[in-house]
């Protein structure tokens, strides 16, 4: 059996047209790009009537600021191509909206930048919680939902992803509206096959589409999903690439989470100790050494971050004690970074 796909974010579109090369299963090139350019995902949700953000691709910052007194609220102002919320800030004044566009043309992630489509994004702000639906397409008209993963965001006006937490119980896996919004984004922007990872925000006005992604969740929601419900994305994507069936029958019942770890200040590390074992601790590696430089949020990237820790329970209540445990027990020392000043007389 032969199969293409791809986890990577800057490899979607590749995979997506060697699939179409050599007639393998797979979403079209089409779609691939639909999902990379966050321009013409909202254009074609907007088309199909599937809820999102009112969303305006800009140029520059005058037009930034006039599009936001048209918003008439906060806004969010992102890239138009990249990921893992690089260069994604919330604005609520002018003079705010300038520095949001700035951040976002300027933003670079990994490299990505180099094969994003140019321009900057200014869209309403959706508030309410954010999760992403793990959805296995299997058709045109056919969604499985294998997993909600719910999100903790850090401060805005930055949206950095500080954790995740996945309950094979969750309430919302059984929500009509979370999968109604899901199947006909999906079929808005194309998607035929594959595992889709779907943003969402749960409004007031009921779920809003934040992206889609055509690859696996990044920040190991695949692994946080394996713990919780004994799916594992990466092996059903696999299935799917090579045209056979899937097994989506759950063999666990249990709560997973992850928390990642941002300084407090910015300034280059200097001493870390961690001091917790435990058979709940699923995962801890710290992801910076001695010497590093790092960036304190709202100026922190993903590339910033300190350590992760995963862990299990049985529902999430339990998750987050063990997370704030793991949080006592290791510790780290910054030496910040020397702001100096100048006196003109």
């Amino acid at each position: 059996m032969v199969g293409i796909l791809t986890y990577c974010e800057g490899h979607v579109e590749l995979a997506a047209h060697l699939t179409r090369q050599f007639s393998l299963p797979g979403n079209t090139p089409t779609t691939a790009v639909a999902c990379r350019d966050k321009h013409l995902t909202r254009t074609l949700l907007a088309a199909a009537g599937v809820p999102s953000a009112r969303s305006y691709l800009v140029r520059n910052a005058d037009t930034a600021v006039e599009y936001s007194v048209l918003l008439d609220g906060p806004v969010v102002l992102k890239p138009r191509s990249l990921a893992g919320s690089a260069g994604v800030h919330r604005a609520d004044t002018p003079q705010q909206v300038r520095n949001a566009f700035a951040a976002a043309r300027n933003a670079a992630l990994l490299g990505l930048e180099k094969s994003a489509a140019p321009g900057v994004l200014i869209e309403e702000y959706l508030d309410g919680p954010e999760i992403s639906v793990e959805c296995v397409v299997l058709g045109d008209a056919t969604v499985h939902i294998a997993a909600i993963t719910r999100k903790v965001l850090g401060d805005e006006p930055g949206f950095q992803e500080v954790g995740h937490l996945v309950d094979a119980t969750d309430p919302l896996l059984a929500d009509p509206q979370i999968h109604d919004v899901a199947l006909t984004a999906l079929n808005a922007i194309g998607a035929t096959t594959g595992v889709m990872h779907v943003e969402m925000r749960l409004t007031r006005r009921g779920p809003r589409i934040i992206e889609i992604n055509a690859r696996l969740g990044g920040d190991l929601i695949p692994h946080l999903v394996h713990l919780a419900t004994g799916l594992n994305l990466p092996q059903i994507a696999a299935d799917l690439a090579v045209g056979t069936d899937p097994e989506l029958t759950p063999t666990r019942s249990q709560s997973a989470a992850i928390r990642f770890l941002y300084p407090a200040v910015t300034g280059r590390v200097t001493t870390m100790y961690a001091g917790l074992s435990a058979s709940w601790l699923d995962t801890f590696e710290w992801t910076a050494e001695p010497g590093d430089h790092v960036n304190a949020p709202p100026h922190a990237t993903l590339l910033d971050r300190l350590a992760l820790a995963v862990v299990t329970g049985a529902d999430p209540d339990t998750c987050h004690r063990r997370l704030q445990l793991t949080d006592e027990r290791c510790g780290i020392h910054i030496q910040p970074d020397i702001v100096t000043t100048a006196c003109v007389v």
